[in-house]
């Protein structure tokens, strides 16, 4: 169906939507696939947790809206799967091409958002790459990630001293002003002051958002931003 390496084994994948028809559609095409195995389904977060730690799989398909009452639940279950297992990928499933909530899914550790029109060879060919531990966008999420990444950087990046970079790995990494202040021998005050400066150089306006951010601008993990590892 495309030109994607073929993994050793089959990817293992785990269809979490409210909607079981949905879920009888997308298993019935991606069995097709030789090289992708869907190993067990879900209509909730109760089931899909469950069938997360049964069936451990290498990639999830998750609905972003996951009952009538809420129409982004699948962000907070996508926060808990990444935290619960981390080694498994997850790929947002939407109806919505909307920039913050692909803001919001990247930053919860989803390595995909994809819309739901998304052709048949698309969404295989992106299952492929997120099992890599790849990222995998559809056509118009990929432009909309690219132009986010572009317009930011064109803005020009703001001068970062070495020790607001190390303040900003550790912001990220989710630490508190008191424990920055201990991890890099300052008082509390004072790792409040150089947080302050980090995220007005990031401009953003809640320390959630400084992973994100700071990653997009190529201050962590090597400088590559996230959500798109490996190509659009």
């Amino acid at each position: 169906m495309s030109a994607e390496p073929v993994p050793a084994a089959p990817a293992r994948v785990l269809l979490v939507d409210d909607h079981a028809i949905v879920r009888r559609g997308l298993r019935s095409i991606l069995e097709l696939e030789p090289d992708i195995s869907v190993v067990a389904e879900a209509g909730d977060r109760t089931e899909a947790l469950a069938a997360l730690e049964r069936s451990r799989p290498d990639v999830i398909l998750l609905d972003l809206k996951l009952s009538s009452d809420h129409d982004t639940e699948g962000l907070e279950l996508c926060s808990e799967i990444v935290r619960r297992r981390p080694q498994s990928n997850v790929v947002i499933l939407s109806t919505f091409l909307n920039e913050s909530l692909l803001n919001q899914s990247l930053r919860r550790g989803a390595k995909a958002y994809v819309l739901k029109e998304v052709d048949v060879v698309e969404l295989v060919r992106i299952i492929r790459r997120v099992s890599r531990g790849e990222s995998g966008f559809d056509g118009r999420s990929a432009e909309m990630v690219r132009a986010l990444v572009a317009g930011e950087h064109s803005a020009g990046d703001p001068e970062f001293t070495q020790r607001e970079r190390e303040v900003t790995e550790l912001l990220a990494s989710g630490l508190t002003n008191a424990e920055i202040g201990r991890r890099i021998f300052v008082s509390e005050s004072t790792a409040k002051f150089h947080v302050r400066n980090v995220m007005r150089k990031l401009g953003v306006h809640s320390r959630a958002e400084v992973a994100y951010a700071a990653g997009k601008r190529g201050l962590l993990d090597g400088g590559r931003p996230p959500g798109i590892a490996g190509g659009p």
